[in-house]
Order: C-alpha cells, then sequence, then structure tokens
C-alpha cells in the first residue's frame, strides 16, 4: 500500500541511510551511493559530500537526483523521491553538524566535525517532485 503523503514525509525525516542515485552518462547506469542526509517534511533534503567527488560533478551536471530510503522490520517500507536541485554550495558547520547528530552518537559527532575539512564540503538541496512509497505490512 502507498504511504499517505504526511506518513512519507514523516518516514523520508527518520535517519536512515539513503542510496542516492545520479544519472552516469552514456553507456553507463547510474551511479548509486549511500549517503547522510537531513529532510524536514515539507522542506528540501539535504546532504553534503566531498566537493571533487564523482557523485558531486554527477549531480552538478545532471541538476536532479533521486534518494531511496528503506526499512526490512518490522514491515518492509520504503519511500523514493526524486526531483532537482535548487541548491548547493560550501557546506556550514552548522549543516555538517546537524547531519552527523542525526547519524553518530552524541558523544561523538564534536570529534567527527572536528575531523571534517569544511574546505572541501559542498551540500546539495533537492526539492522533492516525484514520490513513490509503499509499506508492505498490510500484506501479512
Amino acid at each position: 500500500m502507498p504511504l499517505s503523503v504526511a506518513a512519507r514525509a514523516e518516514f523520508l525525516a527518520e535517519a536512515h541511510i539513503a542510496s542516492l542515485a545520479v544519472e552516469a552518462g552514456d553507456g553507463r547506469a547510474p551511479l548509486n551511493v549511500p549517503v547522510w542526509y537531513d529532510y524536514t517534511p515539507g522542506g528540501e533534503i539535504r546532504f553534503l559530500t566531498d566537493g571533487d567527488s564523482r557523485k558531486a560533478r554527477l549531480i552538478s551536471k545532471a541538476g536532479r537526483f533521486s534518494m531511496l530510503v528503506q526499512r526490512v522490520s518490522p514491515t518492509y517500507r520504503y519511500v523514493s523521491v526524486e526531483g532537482p536541485v535548487v541548491h548547493s554550495g560550501p557546506t556550514t558547520l552548522e549543516e555538517l553538524t546537524r547531519i552527523s547528530s542525526r547519524y553518530l552518537p552524541p558523544d561523538a559527532v564534536s570529534g567527527y566535525v572536528q575531523g571534517s575539512d569544511l574546505n572541501v564540503l559542498v551540500t546539495f538541496r533537492m526539492r522533492p517532485e516525484h514520490w513513490l512509497s509503499a509499506d508492505l505490512g498490510a500484506l501479512g
């Protein structure tokens, strides 16, 4: 069963590891890599990466990407979202801290942030445009 608009936004706002996919060019399948991200229902999806990475170059060229988040228990549920990049720019300390805090234990965030090089990180923001979702729990 597809998720309601509110349920899919709430699920995407949880701290899942996303699978990000972006067009990789002629004769290649899309690049598909795991990323940490941040999302507030109704807002934009944000993630950061090394500005010189293949992922960053491909996203800049394509101007859009998709993300898939999923869980396998207690029921299989997923949300896939695709849309245009609405902004990319240098990552701020606040963005790095916020995204890191979603995935790391509180006592590890400071060390992770201090060990990161803000000079090489870029944050991409995507406006969700197309959604797919399902919760297969009702099938059991």
